[in-house]
């Protein structure tokens, strides 16, 4: 006979266990401790947490919340950094800078680079590929418009005369600093090379017998001078050499190198997601939040080669706010003013017009010349 079921056997919720009241509080996690995010790969998240590499994955709690290289964090959990160890991140701490960029201009998604960074580093050769200069501008309109300083690496002098280029950038206040390959090693009688590197038979660049590009030294410890006490993130089109100098500043990082294509001038893609390598300068610093450098002075982050940096996240009154000469003329324009160079009335013109000398106008010209040429890339108007 079946039994006869009556109020008692309702349940509000299918789990044959019942259900528990639902808490909004989190727990605090005062036990958690900071790591620096060195690293990402599908899920997984790299951290230097005081002297030891440590292996977590972020916290249901974060919620779409996304570390990126750079992040400094709290986590929780087996932080021994031993192996099959997992740790939690449970926080992602307020960051000071972001460096952002979207796929295109009309891209609404916007695809955070790395955090924390103090310094954008544009990696550009000056042949092999041929240089592009709205690529250039992109990121330094990027970098301005995240707060950070810009560093424009040329390489691959030693095939064409940087002159142009430093033009174009050092008007805008933009660091320039040159690379090339290092002359070939002396050979002896018998014709073999009598030191690490030799000169490859088709006359590029001398490699090493560990097959790496080697660079003058001297231009290798300018980059390093420059790099010294800051996070710098790296950023270029493959094939402009930005492994190679990595390798050079930071000769156990190993990065992969790649040729260039002879038929399209672009470079293969040899770096697959973004990583943090400590910088082998320098006497022992706190690098804050408990993170020590006994052997370091620095961060280099290493991202993979890109074809475009898209700007729809960029507004113009933003990025004339980076030049504080410019924005203070530009307060005396029209509402609406564009400060292109079509831009009827714009202050601009009046302040280059008002020089009192050809020593004074000739800078000045050059300064909003270069600073159009950032309007018109972030419009979208330059190529990229």
């Amino acid at each position: 006979m079946a039994r006869i079921r009556d109020e008692s056997d309702f349940r509000s919720r299918p789990s044959k266990h019942g259900s528990r009241p639902r808490s909004k509080q989190r727990p605090e996690h005062a036990d958690a401790v900071t790591g620096l995010v060195t690293g990402v790969d599908r899920g997984r998240y790299t951290l230097l947490v005081e002297d030891r590499s440590v292996l977590a994955m972020k916290a249901r709690e974060l919620g779409r919340q996304r570390a990126v290289v750079g992040d400094r964090v709290d986590v929780v959990g087996d932080v021994t950094g031993e192996d099959g160890s997992l740790g939690r991140i449970v926080r992602i701490r307020e960051r000071t800078s972001t460096l952002r960029r979207t796929a295109d201009d009309t891209d609404p998604y916007e695809r955070i680079v790395v955090a924390n960074a103090d310094q954008l580093v544009v990696v550009t050769a000056l042949a092999q590929p041929e240089p592009r200069t709205g690529m250039i501008d992109r990121c330094v309109v990027a970098a301005y418009d995240a707060g950070m300083d810009v560093l424009l690496c040329l390489t691959k002098a030693d095939l064409a005369s940087p002159d142009a280029l430093r033009g174009l950038y050092e008007p805008l206040g933009v660091k320039v600093v040159v690379t090339q390959s290092a002359l070939p090693e002396p050979r002896d009688v018998g014709g073999a090379p009598q030191g690490e590197g030799a000169a490859p038979d088709d006359g590029g660049a001398p490699v090493a017998q560990d097959g790496r590009v080697r660079l003058a030294r001297d231009s290798v410890e300018e980059v390093r001078s420059l790099l010294r006490g800051r996070t710098s993130v790296l950023v270029g089109h493959s094939g402009v050499g930005k492994s190679t100098l990595i390798n050079e500043l930071v000769p156990d990082a190993r990065r992969a190198t790649g040729v260039v294509n002879a038929v399209t001038g672009r470079g293969r893609q040899t770096s697959t997601s973004a990583v943090a390598l400590p910088l082998p300068v320098g006497p022992a610093r706190d690098l804050g939040d408990g993170l020590e450098a006994a052997d370091h002075d620095g961060w280099v982050i290493d991202t993979p080669g890109v074809r475009s940096f898209g700007l729809a996240h960029v507004e113009v009154a933003h990025l004339l706010h980076a030049f504080e000469d410019l924005s203070a003329v530009a307060e005396e324009c029209p509402r609406g003013c564009t400060h292109l160079a079509d831009a009827p009335d714009c202050a601009l013109d009046d302040w280059v017009a008002a020089s009192p000398d050809d020593a004074t106008r000739a800078p000045r010209e050059a300064r909003v010349t270069s600073f159009r040429r950032l309007l018109a890339s972030r419009s979208g108007t330059d190529d990229h």
